[in-house]
């Protein structure tokens, strides 16, 4: 009787969810192909949302998972599994020109719980769109652009996971725009936000190491030194042949006074970076890649392993990118 019982209860509660879902539940993702007239900067409206039904909240995420197995010289650690991040997304269309859009990441499992990305958009025109609270600071591609489901592999280029470090965002205000002429897009991003702080040096790596200001969440709270940072990008894009990307971020780290009392000098970070993504129609592949170059005001007093110059690249071949 229990079995029974059992069966139409699933059976029932899968009829009504059935008559409960909406087609448009199923709706493919935009396309994001290389022959689209997108580009990195609307990286953050084409992610993997569902739609609920006329609701204008839509809701989204992916899960990225591997498997590994290492060993030097014989000698490992056998097979293993990790779970490198869950990333859930929340937008919404307020109205025509209002909208507001949100990611959550949870890393190694509950590791590291952060807000990438939680702003408001106001579309005044489309060279001109103003948004405002935790944005992605756009330098390179790579921290724009890097949703799991894009790209071929869960790990993510080391030049800009470990140097840059991506995801980097930050909360702060700022306006974007793009303008389509032609077959040429161009497109512009500037914004002022909270800046680095001194564990990019003083971090327990004992090295220049940027990703060590993720760890400070104060940054959302408050700046360390009340100098902001800025951060701008200019980018053109050919249908058919690719995009190129010039970005500079930069400011001061340190926290050179208290109260009034100067502790120290005002110490610099600059990023430049140089980003291209482009198809090779005879492979019908798509190539991204980056460069970057990192000064930091480094104090006297450091030894030499806490560099004041870094720089990288990142290639990433890829046939859905």
């Amino acid at each position: 009787m229990r079995r029974v019982v059992l069966i139409g209860a699933l059976l029932l509660s899968a009829a009504f969810a059935a008559a409960q879902i909406d087609s448009t539940l199923l709706r493919a993702a935009p396309s994001v192909g290389p022959d689209s007239t997108r580009m990195n900067l609307d990286a953050i409206y084409a992610r993997p949302f569902l739609q609920l039904g006329r609701s204008p909240v839509n809701v989204g995420g992916y899960l990225e998972a591997k498997a590994e197995h290492l060993g030097t010289d014989g000698v490992g650690d056998g097979t293993q599994f990790q779970m490198q991040r869950l990333t859930l997304f929340v937008a919404s269309a307020i109205n025509e020109r209002i909208s507001f859009l949100s990611e959550i990441e949870f890393e190694h499992g509950t590791e590291e719980i952060g807000i990438e990305f939680a702003s408001l958009d106001l579309e005044l025109d489309p060279l001109l769109t103003l948004r405002g609270g935790v944005v992605m600071n756009p330098i390179g591609a790579f921290n724009q652009n890097h949703d799991g489901p894009r790209w071929e592999f869960s790990d993510r280029p080391i030049s800009a996971a470990r140097m840059l470090p991506a995801t980097w965002s930050n909360i702060g205000f700022g306006a974007f725009g793009k303008k389509r002429l032609g077959k040429w897009s161009l497109a512009y991003e500037a914004y002022l936000t909270n800046g680095f702080n001194d564990r990019i040096i003083a971090n327990d790596n004992n090295r220049t190491y940027l990703p060590a200001a993720k760890e400070e969440t104060d940054r959302f709270a408050e700046s360390v030194n009340g100098v902001p940072m800025i951060t701008g990008k200019l980018a053109a894009k050919r249908m058919q042949w690719g995009e190129v990307g010039l970005s500079w971020m930069g400011g001061v780290y340190n926290t050179f006074q208290v109260d009034g009392l100067v502790l120290d000098m005002r110490r610099r970070v600059d990023m430049f970076a140089v980003d291209v993504q482009g198809t090779l129609p005879f492979l019908g592949t798509t190539i991204v890649g980056e460069w970057a170059w990192i000064l930091v005001d480094v104090p006297n007093t450091y030894t030499q392993q806490y560099g004041d110059r870094q720089q990288g690249a990142s290639s990433i071949w890829c046939n859905r990118c």
